[in-house]
């Protein structure tokens, strides 16, 4: 390869000048061009942009893969650009320990048969949890990774380019206005009148000689002045059309921020539908809740704790299932507590664990450590139960109560 020697000379004095021109701005000895405060929105929004999507990947990231290791190790294979290998859930290796387990505690035994029906559904959630972990990284990770590795990598180069081209021009009109400044002192000096007398009178014609060459000066540093003006406009320009785009880029982050959403609600959708079934096999419930009953009895009455006492307890809720996402506007619609009759079997004991003020007259106030009788109706909602406490009932949040057997 052919060493231009020129070339490297002229890159150097550029480089010179620009470190000159950038010293003597920090220490606030040279003027800078200043850009319009539309561009500097432009500048500050684009930074903002880059900076909270860093933040947003990295800890999509972290909920996707806790673990520290297994993000180092997909990072090194996406950057030698191979496949990341497939990796098992820990909900999948639960469900294969379980299933192990069960065959040497025997499959027959209540506890072997509790282990494999739990496994299996460990080994669902496991491959739901893989399903979602894929359609995030598609839908959401990789726009945002594309983003700072491409737009944001261009729009950083322009941004360097602007920079020099800046400098340049700045220090173009330096040169100028010191050639001026010559230039004038030069042409003062021309100006007097030469004393013949003097024995050096050679003194004039070097005046004028040099005033002609810094009017050559000027001309030159204005023409340069005329040349890095339109390269720094041209690249303004450029640049600007780029930091435009961000706004594009936001539009395209938000289609991928309800993918997401959409990819997460399925997940756990999957997630909650699977435990049901898993808690209906096991016998802990019939069923799960539904919907919302409703109750006009007086809130804050209370009966004495002897009263419902006298009320029969079975251990388990009669219920009816729901299908996730389905709104219960029949059960909204009929289900009257005041009108309903508790069930002739399933309603159950339960001590209230905190005192719950009722919202309205629909719902019954609670005081902890009291002792009231629960049932669920069809249609109603998995955190409500109809509680009686005496003549009174109405609407009673689970998570306030402990049922009993």
């Amino acid at each position: 390869m052919e060493f231009n020697v020129k070339k490297l000379a002229s890159d150097a004095g550029v480089f010179f000048s620009r470190a000159m021109q950038f010293t003597e701005e920090k220490l606030g000895q040279a003027e800078k061009t200043e850009l319009d405060a539309h561009f500097e929105n432009l500048l500050a929004r684009a930074d903002c942009t880059k900076n909270w999507t860093e933040k947003i990947l990295r800890q999509t990231e972290v909920l996707l893969q806790p673990n520290p290791s297994a993000r180092v190790e997909e990072f090194l294979y996406e950057k030698l650009d191979r496949k990341v290998p497939s990796r098992v859930t820990n909900g999948e290796l639960l469900a294969q320990y379980m299933t192990e387990a069960a065959s040497d505690f025997g499959p027959g035994t209540p506890y072997g048969k509790t282990l494999i029906k739990v496994g299996e559904t460990q080994r669902r959630l496991g491959a739901a949890e893989r399903e979602f972990i894929r359609s995030a990284s598609i839908s959401f990770l990789t726009p945002l990774r594309n983003f700072l590795e491409g737009d944001w990598r261009t729009i950083s180069k322009e941004r360097r380019i602007l920079q020099n081209r800046r400098l340049d021009l700045d220090a173009c009109k330096a040169r100028l206005k010191k050639a001026k400044a010559a230039e004038a002192k030069a042409a003062c000096e021309g100006d007097a009148v030469p004393d013949f007398q003097e024995t050096r009178p050679r003194n004039y014609v070097l005046s004028a000689s040099a005033s002609a060459l810094w009017s050559d000066e000027v001309e030159k540093a204005e023409h340069e002045l005329r040349l890095t003006q339109s390269e720094f406009d041209r690249q303004a320009e450029v640049t600007r059309l780029l930091l435009e785009g961000i706004s594009s880029t936001h539009v395209n982050h938000l289609r991928c921020l309800h993918e997401f959403v959409e990819s997460q609600t399925n997940y756990y959708a999957q997630c909650y539908q699977f435990m049901l079934d898993l808690q209906k096999q096991l016998g802990r419930f019939s069923g799960t809740f539904v919907g919302n009953a409703e109750s006009a009895s007086p809130a804050g009455v209370t009966s004495p704790p002897a009263a419902a006492a006298t009320l029969p307890a079975v251990p388990t809720i009669p219920v009816v299932p729901t299908i996730v996402g389905v709104p219960n506007t029949v059960a909204e619609a009929v289900l009257n507590p005041n009108e309903v009759k508790p069930p002739a079997s399933g309603t159950r004991r339960a001590r209230v664990l905190y005192d719950y003020e009722a919202a309205d007259s629909t719902e019954l106030a609670l005081l902890a450590d009291e002792m009231i009788t629960v049932y669920s109706l069809p249609g109603m909602d998995p955190d409500w139960l109809i509680g009686e406490r005496g003549n009174q009932k109405g609407k009673v949040p689970v998570t306030y109560l402990e049922l009993l057997s």
